[in-house]
């Protein structure tokens, strides 16, 4: 019979299948019931005499039960462990707590948030900036820093980006210094001062801007011209290098040529000095002699006098190599060789000096004499007989 037929379907008249009739809302009762029931049926319990009382206690255990659980989850899902290089912010909604260390510690999930942070961890940074120094010459600076994190309160809390802010305040400050450099101290011996000055200048931002960041190093790897005026840049390097390689070739030939030049102006000076004491000395020694001559003179004149004169005789032949002597009875002079006297023994040694008193003198002579008039006799002779 089709369903819209009469008789159809159950007592209640005709069926519509689209929901029409006089079909009422669902009993809720009903649909917890029917519920409780394949629940029953999952966990091994079934419909029978008591079962809509049997099936309610079971479904109150399983929700105490699985509460239970979430709770435990909960509650381990709390508990966190610090190491000792670490620290940790705890927010609560938002809003700051504590600031805790390390060891064992518990906070409610979902409430609080834990945010944990290595303070001990040494972190680093690079940066590459090219920039105009103090005379308007531009340069390439690579510059890295290493830095610490030494307040986790501010660095969580204060600052949005810390590290962001880092870079900022590292390009600030490298340029300020560099800006108050000449280029070729920032290229050469200038470097560790500067990165000293960037340093201390970065600390100074950071402390003001309340990061929390420490900086720990921070060094001047690289510092050069920019490519573009590389080649000249190099060229100005080498003339300056030569520059002061000739400065130092002429420090080092002045510092040879003074001193020796004042050693001989202090060598003629100690000359100069000892000649003048000499001759001091000597005029000094000359007066006391002519003073002690005078007094002896005084006492016997004729002695004085002709030991005065054989002094001089000798003087003037120990000066001369060759003497002539005057023979008393005529004017027929004799050459003596006495030259030969004064020549040296050898070679290298020094000449004979020729001592004569008033008798050696008066005896040679006398021999002179004989000998001139024996050669006088024999010569008339030999004359005569020719004759």
């Amino acid at each position: 019979m089709a369903w819209n037929e009469p008789g159809g379907g159950d007592n209640r008249g005709p069926r519509d299948p689209w929901g029409g009739g006089d079909q009422g809302p669902p009993d809720l009762d009903e649909a917890l019931k029917k519920l409780q029931e394949k629940l029953g049926g999952i966990f091994g319990g079934g419909p029978g005499k008591g079962g809509s009382s049997s099936g309610g206690g079971f479904s109150g255990r399983l929700l105490g039960l699985v509460g239970v659980v979430v709770i435990g989850v909960w509650l381990f899902m709390g508990l966190y462990q610090l190491d000792e290089q670490e620290r940790a912010v705890v927010l609560r909604f938002g809003k700051y707590i504590d600031t805790v260390g390390p060891g064992l510690h518990w906070n409610p999930p979902v409430i609080d948030q834990v945010i944990k942070l290595n303070t001990t961890k040494v972190r680093a940074a690079t940066l590459e900036e090219i920039m105009l120094t103090q005379d308007e010459n531009i340069v390439e600076v690579n510059m890295s820093l290493q830095y610490v994190i030494n307040d986790p309160t501010k660095f969580v809390l204060k600052v949005r980006d810390p590290e962001i802010s880092l870079q900022h305040a590292a390009q600030s400050a490298l340029r300020h210094v560099v800006g108050d450099n000449r280029m070729d101290l920032v290229l050469t011996e200038g470097r560790a001062q500067i990165a000293a000055d960037v340093r201390s200048r970065l600390q100074e931002y950071l402390d003001m801007y309340e990061t929390g960041i420490l900086v720990s190093k921070i060094n001047i790897d690289e510092s050069k011209p920019p490519r573009q005026v590389q080649a000249a840049f190099d060229d100005v390097i080498k003339a300056r290098e030569d520059e002061e390689r000739v400065k130092n070739e002429a420090q080092a030939y002045a510092n040879a040529v003074i001193p020796e030049a004042r050693g001989a102006a202090q060598r003629e000076i100690e000359e100069a000095s000892a000649y003048k004491e000499r001759v001091i000395a000597n005029a000094e020694g000359e007066a006391d002699r002519f003073s002690k001559l005078l007094a002896e003179y005084n006492k016997a004149p004729k002695v004085t006098r002709e030991r005065l004169y054989l002094d001089a005789v000798e003087l003037v032949y120990s000066r001369s190599s060759k003497v002539m002597v005057d023979v008393e009875g005529g004017n027929n002079m004799m050459y003596l060789p006495l030259d030969k006297l004064g020549q040296p023994d050898a070679v290298g040694s020094s000449p004979r000096r020729l001592t004569l008193d008033s008798s050696s003198l008066r005896q040679i002579t006398d021999a002179v004499t004989d000998q001139l008039r024996r050669d006088a006799a024999v010569s008339s002779s030999t004359s005569r007989g020719g004759r």
